[in-house]
């Protein structure tokens, strides 16, 4: 049968990162976003999750067999989180279900299900790490549960597979995404050597001398369509991270160099990017203009309240993939040189001098 992949959430990071993927294996691919962008050979679908007239219209000569969701709003309250992201879900499978042609559904969510959602990040009694799929929810409201629930009742409605997919701090290109670390440190960096201001870590200590990991675009893109198409993966909640670890007192200094900055010394004083970053939006627009780049906007690259979230957090956090590992997906990526690719590819691209 032919594989015909939705994705949704396509112009984000997971989403094309995931349909490049798909592309070149041969697959249909379908991309859905409000204002989707020209990838390759995907078939772009203007659509709006929350208005199920507008999914209908859009997706009614589609039938997609695979479905995957890499997309989310951000709101003021968790309470406004659940009810807009669930909707999005679930407004979404249900225009689907009159076709009866979807054979599996992909999520993707994030290590919020361990850690807690923004109102209750880090806070309160969390799992021990490496955090593991067994370890389940927590005692607390949290969108992604609203998600998974609205896809797990899709599922025992229209008898499709499903799988849910969660990455640590995710690692790749895209304009205008809400979690955006690898673009807001290099859009930093950049501003760091322009003006001559120190290239500090805006974290805590426990993160620069702690153990961490993170998850490679690319290889998460490999593990949905993985998930999607191995029947042993069916049904199953995965984590999913590149397979090193590092602690950022050695990734930062790697990061500085490929800039050609000196990092500046650690002394344990928190100094997040929002507030460093707080007056450069002019900086980056006189950058933009001398060096011919192609986004004036700094607002539409970097995302300085979502890094300072993951480098202030107060527990050390790795994450396991045994899950994934006995089911056969073996993919590894270097966490330094997914960030040097993405440097390379913002560069070739014009976003950073």
């Amino acid at each position: 049968m032919t594989n015909r992949a939705l994705i949704v959430g396509a112009s984000g990071i997971v989403g094309s990162a995931t349909a490049r993927i798909l592309d070149d294996a041969g697959w249909e691919v379908f991309g859905l976003a409000r204002k989707p962008l020209a990838q390759g050979r995907v078939k772009p679908v203007s659509a709006d999750l929350l208005d199920p007239g507008s999914l209908k219209a859009a997706l009614s000569d589609i039938a997609p067999t695979h479905v995957f969701l890499s997309t989310w709003l951000r709101q003021q309250t968790e309470a406004e989180n659940i009810r807009v992201n669930g909707a999005m879900v679930r407004n979404l499978l249900q225009v689907l279900s009159g076709a009866g042609s979807v054979r599996h559904v992909a999520l993707v969510t994030g290590l919020k299900h361990y850690l807690g959602p923004f109102e209750a990040y880090g806070k309160g009694v969390l799992p021990q790490t490496p955090f593991r799929e067994e370890q389940g929810r927590l005692e607390v409201e949290n969108f992604y549960y609203a998600q998974e629930d609205e896809v797990f009742a899709a599922a025992q409605r229209d008898g499709f597979t499903w799988s849910v997919h969660r990455p640590h701090t995710i690692v790749g290109k895209a304009v205008g995404n809400a979690m955006n670390m690898g673009t807001t440190l290099a859009v930093y960096a950049a501003i760091c050597k322009e003006t001559g201001r120190p290239f500090r870590f805006p974290g805590v200590a426990i993160q620069w001398n702690g153990l961490t990991d993170m998850t490679d675009a690319s290889l998460l893109g490999r593990h949905l369509v993985w998930a999607a198409t191995t029947p042993s993966a069916a049904n199953e909640d995965f984590n999913v991270v590149n397979g090193d670890v590092f602690r950022w007192k050695w990734m930062w200094e790697r990061i500085a160099t490929w800039f050609g900055l000196e990092a500046a010394a650690f002394d344990g004083t928190v100094q997040p990017l929002e507030r460093q970053m707080a007056e450069d939006a002019p900086v980056w627009r006189d950058m933009a203009q001398r060096y011919g780049l192609a986004e004036p906007d700094i607002t539409r690259l970097v995302s300085p309240w979502h890094t300072d979230a993951d480098l202030g957090r107060p527990i050390e956090v790795v994450t396991d993939m045994s899950k994934s590992r006995r089911l056969g997906f073996l993919d590894y990526q270097a966490t330094d040189e997914a960030f040097i690719r993405l440097f390379e590819s913002l560069r070739a691209d014009r976003l950073i001098p």
